[in-house]
């Protein structure tokens, strides 16, 4: 699948692989946060569009244009304006994202990265036929100051074929309705409840261990073997210059 961004002329665009790392990952004990597959994968699910200048927004609590108040840095443009009102801070993206046909784009604020007093919005875009830019939104969620560094990033997007859903047939049933699946769960259930309970004692495999690795390696019952397209890590490519059709010049 290919992901173009047509950069307006006279713009220049700072995108970059969406990194797995976050702040608030490291400063936990061990690292430990990055155990949880699922929050690390999505981390990384996408790319992150970054703020060229660093500034402060402030709202006072109104609904008008001029109650959300922008300051850039000395000698730069805030790349972010109030364009709605209600407490709404929006940043034009100066480029046209094109994608193949009924391939969106899932467009919003930068995954798990929370930010105090302010929230991004999530739009899904039309990316296979649209000749319209789209803006990255964030509400405040109270009256207050919030501010972006230069480089932080203020929007996360990644594809997303659009007949997905439509086509979805969604279902619920007993879970004994698939005695495989029920052995499985009740044999990790019952391992997972030894397990912390060993956890108390200190000469134990499960002290020595410290956490149980099943779904971050990919594995189900007593199976050593990663199920097929299970993945640790996401390493998505970064936008690069294409070079221009030599066609074009004639």
């Amino acid at each position: 699948m290919k992901l173009t961004a047509y950069v307006l002329d006279g713009h220049t665009l700072d995108i970059r692989p969406a990194p797995r790392e976050r702040d608030w990952m490291d400063a936990t004990e061990q690292h430990y946060a990055y155990r949880c597959l699922p929050l690390a994968i999505a981390n990384s699910h996408g790319w992150e569009l970054l703020c060229q200048t660093g500034f402060m927004a402030e709202w006072t609590g109104g609904n008008a244009l001029q109650d959300v108040r922008i300051y850039a840095d000395p000698g730069t443009h805030a790349p972010a304006v109030s364009h709605f009102g209600y407490g709404v801070l929006t940043f034009h993206v100066p480029c046209l994202f094109r994608t193949e046909e009924g391939v969106d784009l899932m467009v919003g604020g930068p995954v798990n990265r929370p930010k105090d007093g302010i929230a991004g919005l999530t739009g899904i875009v039309e990316t296979d036929w649209s000749p319209y830019t789209f803006t990255m939104n964030w509400r405040f969620t109270r009256p207050g100051r919030v501010r972006f560094q230069a480089g932080e990033p203020f929007c996360h997007l990644f594809p997303l074929q659009r007949r997905m859903l439509d086509d979805c047939s969604a279902e619920w049933r007993p879970l004994s309705d698939e005695p495989d699946l029920e052995r499985l769960y009740t044999q990790w259930t019952q391992s997972r409840g030894q397990f912390l309970q060993d956890l108390n004692d200190p000469n134990s495999d499960a002290s020595r261990e410290r956490w149980q690795r099943g779904y971050f390696r990919g594995v189900t019952g007593d199976s050593p073997t990663p199920e097929p397209g299970h993945r640790t890590k996401l390493r998505l490519p970064g936008f690069i210059r294409a070079e221009e059709d030599p066609a074009k010049k004639d």
